[in-house]
């Protein structure tokens, strides 16, 4: 009898302890679950916040001389900074592996958003190309588009009903699939740049998804051999008059500087005029209508003239370590879907500023790309937020990074 009673208290002791190590166990996976990407939080607050800072900067004696309030563009960035940030909090708590299951749709949504442009009543026309959609508020279709992609790309690669083996599937089908919105962006919006930035992350993410070395060399043959074949197709899109005079402007750009590469001299002008520690925050001359829409696409040559050489670093440096971190959160994802999206997030983030910032300093011919954060865009800057909050989402379920 006393045999059994220790049993009865052996057994009860490891009852209690198999209970506890259970609910440890719980309480820190609930914890890592929970858990805050600091590092990446941080950057991206302060990306914002130099971002509004610059918009209020170089934006108001455009928006001073087109509607006397110098204000107008800085209180609709500000706007838009609270609903990206909102968005971030949200989908940075909502399982990113949902998207798996829709990312078939989430593809023919991308691709069907496209053509919004083309209704009368929501679509509207800016410099001389139809990318926008008006619904209260202006919405640029083709950012929501690369997102989804990225998306589509990921889910591609991580479903195993594809079976993907061979240079069709692993490489071929996923360019051609991708090749279709990219065109519908060159014909029905002319929106080269977009198409660019699109090619080139997908590009990346089937060199990271695993794609064997000889097929990426096919792959470079099949990309040279089709845009031979397209481009008596596209030769008029892709020759119009304006690109021709922006890849002018670039091989020369001294030579017309009151026409086509005018606003490539003035920020020239403006990066040189900031030296190394700049003329001071507020006091940029580029600003003051020399530089048109500064606060757009040339927003880096106002940052460079007013913060100087010191200034261009710390933000490099911040855009750095935000792709440093993504890269980070990619390998330590814990699985290839989360793996794939987060490399996509982090390549557009450093394609965007590489290719931004290589237009502005004239290295590039003239594209028309904005600078992730920084520069003005109420619907870039929500989607680029939304993307943070999926990317801190992959981060919560990493491994410890």
């Amino acid at each position: 009898m006393q045999v059994t009673s220790k049993n009865k208290k052996v057994t009860k002791k490891k009852v209690t302890n198999q209970r506890d190590s259970k609910s440890k166990i719980n309480l820190s996976s609930l914890k890592s679950g929970n858990r805050v990407d600091l590092p990446l939080l941080i950057v991206v607050l302060m990306l914002v916040a130099l971002g509004l800072v610059m918009v209020l900067s170089a934006s108001s004696p455009t928006a001073l001389a087109e509607s006397g309030k110098s204000y107008t563009y800085f209180r609709t960035q500000c706007i838009a900074a609270c609903l990206g940030l909102f968005s971030m909090i949200v989908l940075s708590k909502i399982n990113y592996n949902i998207y798996k299951h829709f990312y078939k749709l989430i593809y023919i949504l991308s691709i069907a958003i496209l053509f919004l442009v083309l209704l009368p009543v929501i679509g509207s026309d800016a410099n001389g190309a139809r990318r926008w959609i008006n619904i209260g508020i202006g919405i640029q279709p083709s950012e929501i588009t690369k997102i989804g992609l990225i998306i589509w790309v990921a889910g591609y690669y991580s479903d195993p009903k594809n079976k993907i083996q061979g240079f069709w599937k692993s490489c071929l089908k996923p360019l051609v699939a991708v090749g279709i919105p990219i065109l519908i962006l060159l014909i029905v919006q002319n929106h080269l740049s977009a198409g660019i930035i699109i090619g080139l992350v997908t590009v990346i993410m089937i060199i990271m998804s695993g794609c064997q070395l000889k097929y990426l060399v096919w792959l470079a043959g099949g990309v040279l051999g089709a845009c031979a074949i397209a481009f008596p197709f596209v030769k008029d899109k892709l020759m119009s008059s304006f690109r021709s005079d922006r890849i002018m402007a670039w091989l020369d750009p001294w030579a017309n500087t009151s026409g086509t590469s005018y606003q490539t001299v003035q920020g020239l002008y403006a990066i040189g005029s900031g030296g190394l520690f700049g003329v001071g925050l507020g006091e940029s001359t580029q600003k003051y209508l020399y530089i048109p829409e500064a606060h757009n696409d040339f927003i880096f040559a106002i940052l460079a003239e007013e913060l100087g050489f010191v200034g261009c670093a710390i933000v490099l440096a911040l855009f750095t370590v935000l792709i440093v971190r993504g890269v980070s959160i990619a390998i330590n994802a814990k699985d290839s879907f989360g793996s794939l999206i987060a490399i996509g997030i982090t390549a557009l983030i450093a394609v965007q500023v590489i290719l931004n910032i290589a237009v502005v300093t004239n290295t590039i011919p003239n594209t028309g790309i904005s600078l992730p954060f920084l520069s003005y865009g109420g619907s870039s800057l929500v989607i680029l937020l939304s993307a943070m909050g999926i990317l801190m989402n992959i981060s919560r379920t990493a491994k410890k990074i």
